[in-house]
């Protein structure tokens, strides 16, 4: 007779004869196996998972009949079908009382279930032993006035049959099954393994344990029917070393698929945030409430709101690691002064209502990192989120498509709605300072448009400059020859001063038009460059208008009749000076040098003399009115050697208009 699956009833039929005594010899023993054996033969005998196996409902049944569970249950036909049942429990009972044997029953009945999940393998062979062991429970039960159930339990042998053993190792089979579906409905759920690494680690352990199952179950039947003795304990010892390695990649997964589920409560907040609280939040606090939550600080002060302070606010995220971020520590404390100082607003923004957020990334906090972030959190300003656990919005802040930290610090600007405003204002910080404010991307694309005209027309005047952005560099000029000498004495004399080397800063200076190639109209060619941006009128946007005022200042720097300055940092011209008073500054340089560490800043400093310096010599040489009584208008020019222009006529009075703001001379 054939079976519908196309197994042939003499597989129960042992052989006999030279060839079987020859194929027994080739059969390994099982507990010989090693457990990568094992998962290397289970693993070939697998095909897919076709076959439907109601797998809950044929638990209950199976817990019903061993662990006496009184789980209700329809009537209603199940899958597998009884045959499939009463076969393999047929092949159990037909198995020869040898270890070896027992490995071939298990293969031939994994073979057999080759088309079924992994969970229902092991249930299917459970619930083959359970028709034998619950025929044997139940007739042990009936009353002694039931005729057919004593008969039946006389014909049975009952009441002579020591099942003690089986029914532990039945019991253990039947509750262990537990951690094999919980791992089908991990493995059913779909996680991507680099999520749920482990997952995988325990697919390899389900193998090994669907294995000894059946096994068990083989020499359980053996046993309970009486045509074997097989010493249960042992397949209990090898069943139980692979659950318990199976339980502990559960255990792992559990871990890892809550991170998961986590992550993806995290992620919909980050891309739909109520408000920036919400957005830091998801980033840092713990999804579930622990001992430890984060700490908010600014500089050594705990905050007491915590993450309420940013509420309505624009804050600078600042991401990093532990190392080599002084720098950037650094330039946030200057910005964090600078947000502190006039003007109050720009752009409609007031400064106040922005704030840094320093987040420190550590993968695995130790004692040194402890120390090595508490030592930074000594020298900042801004704030700083102190946590000492494994960071909640790691994996998003990682996120290629979100926040994209790899290795190098980052500073997204959120807005007091939580939506990202650019993705790193580090970059416009660096290059433009507080310039740059509010530090969108658009800010630092109207400051390159605001001055490469200027620097256009400078590298084409001054062969062999080069802007590097992390250097100073002195443009001066003017017809005072005297001037130009003894400035260029000074800044050669700044440029070697021990301070400046020691705190890394690289000051470079160029003299307009003096250059490699040195061709003899550069400067004429340059202030003709800057005479034609002042006649194009077209004032369209708002940069237009700050170049004109560039224009006109540069025009009154050009009049200086001792000479004039820029200085800059890369492409960022900081300052536009005039003569005598940038000179003073320069020369003087050993009153002001504490301030370049104090203030963070060789321009922030440099501005602070050279402004104090300004003041001083337009007190000592104030603009002067003059008033004729004759009707000949005449031609004066400013006193002041800082302006040196003709004065305005205003009816008959002369006055100077040179003390206007910084941009107009």
């Amino acid at each position: 007779m054939a079976l519908s699956n196309g197994t042939s009833t003499t597989a129960l039929i042992p052989q006999s004869g030279t060839a079987s005594i020859q194929h027994r010899a080739s059969l390994p023993n099982p507990f010989d196996l090693t457990d990568d054996q094992i998962l290397d033969i289970v693993y070939l005998a697998h095909l897919n998972d076709d076959e439907i196996c109601d797998t809950d409902k044929l638990y209950s049944l199976v817990s019903n009949i061993v662990l006496r569970s009184q789980s209700l249950i329809s009537a209603s036909s199940s899958k597998p079908e009884f045959v499939t049942l009463k076969l393999i429990s047929c092949q159990m009972i037909s198995t020869r009382a040898a270890a070896h044997c027992v490995h071939q029953t298990t293969m031939w009945i994994l073979q057999h279930l080759k088309c079924y999940s992994w969970d229902a393998k092991a249930l299917i062979a459970i619930a083959a032993l359970s028709l034998e062991y619950g025929s044997f429970v139940h007739l042990s039960q009936f009353q002694t006035n039931d005729v057919l159930g004593n008969s039946l339990r006389q014909l049975n042998q009952v009441q002579s049959r020591n099942v003690s053993a089986v029914a532990e190792l039945v019991t253990y089979t039947v509750t262990a099954f537990q951690q094999i579906k919980e791992w089908a409905r991990y493995a059913a759920d779909g996680y991507d393994p680099e999520d749920v690494p482990d997952l995988t680690e325990a697919f390899q352990a389900i193998l090994v344990v669907v294995y000894w199952t059946i096994a068990a179950t083989v020499a359980s039947t053996g046993n309970l029917v009486g045509v074997s003795s097989y010493k249960l304990s042992e397949y209990k010892f090898r069943l139980s070393a692979a659950v318990e390695k199976l339980t502990t990649h559960l255990g792992h997964c559990s871990v890892q698929i809550g991170n998961v589920r986590d992550y993806v409560i995290i992620r919909n907040i980050f891309d739909r945030p109520k408000d920036i609280v919400d957005f830091l939040k998801a980033l840092i606090y713990p999804q579930k409430k622990g001992p430890e939550n984060p700490k908010i600080f600014q500089g050594s002060n705990l905050v007491t709101k915590g993450i309420e302070v940013f509420r309505q606010k624009h804050v600078l995220l600042f991401i990093s690691g532990l190392d080599s971020v002084e720098d950037e520590i650094s330039l946030l404390n200057s910005m964090y002064d600078r947000l502190q100082e006039d003007p109050k607003e720009a752009k409609g923004l007031k400064k106040e209502d922005f704030k840094i957020l320093w987040i420190p990334i550590v993968e695995q906090w130790n004692e040194g990192s402890r120390e090595q972030f508490k030592a930074l959190k000594s020298g900042i300003k801004f704030y700083v989120v102190e946590y000492f656990y494994e960071l909640p919005g790691l994996k998003i802040i990682k996120d290629r498509e979100r926040l994209n930290f790899d290795i190098q610090p980052i500073a997204p600007l959120l807005s007091p709605r939580g939506t990202i405003m650019n993705e790193n204002a580090l970059e416009v910080i660096f290059e433009w300072g507080i310039e740059a404010f509010p530090f969108r991307k658009i800010d630092g694309e109207e400051l390159t448009l605001k001055w490469k005209w200027l620097w256009d027309l400078i590298l084409k005047a001054t062969p062999g400059l080069q802007v590097k952005e992390n250097r100073y560099i002195f443009i001066y000029g003017g017809s005072n020859s005297a001037w130009i000498q003894n400035f260029t004495h000074e800044l050669s004399r700044i440029k070697m001063n021990e301070s400046i080397q020691r705190a890394d800063i690289i000051i470079e200076y160029y003299q307009l038009g003096k250059g490699k190639s040195e061709p003899n109209n550069s400067v004429p060619s340059f202030w003709i460059g800057v005479e034609r941006k002042k006649q194009n009128k077209k004032h369209q946007e708002a940069v237009d208008c700050e170049i004109q005022k560039i224009v006109k200042c540069l025009f009154c720097l050009k009049r200086d009749p001792q000479g004039w300055a820029i200085l800059s940092k890369g492409h960022n011209i900081k300052h536009l000076c005039h003569g005598q008073a940038v000179y003073q500054t320069v020369a003087e340089f050993q009153n002001w040098k504490g301030k370049v560490f104090e203030r963070e800043g060789f321009d922030i400093a440099f501005k602070e003399y050279y402004d104090a310096k300004e003041k001083e010599i337009s007190a000592i040489q104030p603009c002067e009115d003059y008033t004729s009584t004759s009707n000949v208008i005449a031609t004066i020019t400013c006193p002041n050697p800082t302006c040196g222009r003709v004065m305005e006529v205003s009816s008959v009075n002369y006055k100077c208009c040179h003390r206007d703001d910084a941009l107009n001379c």
